[in-house]
């Protein structure tokens, strides 16, 4: 499968990781280095799902989830929260419509797999799963699990 990925991260090395891993599996990647970039270019770009920094400067990933959410023309673009994942920032995703979380440092292969569930699933309702050996992000159901780091 192959679809565009818009990569939203302050720090250029993990862009690039995220990058890289993700155009090794055939997936087209476009990157925005925060937020307000992310909304600058997401409707030239079309992705099929961006995945969020949570702490940028200028407009951080959960802020930008919100304004993806509202706005009619993004509303249904499966978003990933790549980040620390602390509780408050699942909450936080979870209330601005985030559909995954997969906690950094992440393992490159729960990187493509999140990718890949959330574009098969295109923009229908996000749906309760347990991801590999992850805490469950658990609010009602509404995003899937915090994918966490083994060990």
């Amino acid at each position: 499968m192959s679809g565009r990925v818009l990569v939203v991260d302050d720090n250029k090395v993990i862009r690039q990781l995220i990058r890289v891993n993700l155009e090794l599996e055939g997936f087209e990647v476009v990157t925005a280095a925060d937020g307000a970039e992310c909304l600058d270019i997401v409707h030239r770009v079309a992705p099929d799902v961006v995945t969020l920094d949570v702490v940028m400067p200028r407009l951080d990933g959960l802020q930008t989830a919100a304004r993806l959410r509202a706005d009619p023309r993004t509303r249904g673009i499966p978003l990933a929260v790549v980040s620390a994942c602390t509780q408050t920032e699942v909450e936080s995703g979870q209330a601005a419509g985030v559909d995954a979380f997969l906690a950094k440092p992440f393992e490159p292969m729960d990187l493509v797999r999140t990718v890949r569930r959330l574009m098969s699933r295109g923009g229908e309702e996000p749906e309760e799963t347990e991801g590999e050996g992850g805490a469950e992000a658990d609010a009602g159901g509404d995003a899937e699990s915090v994918v966490r780091p083994a060990g």
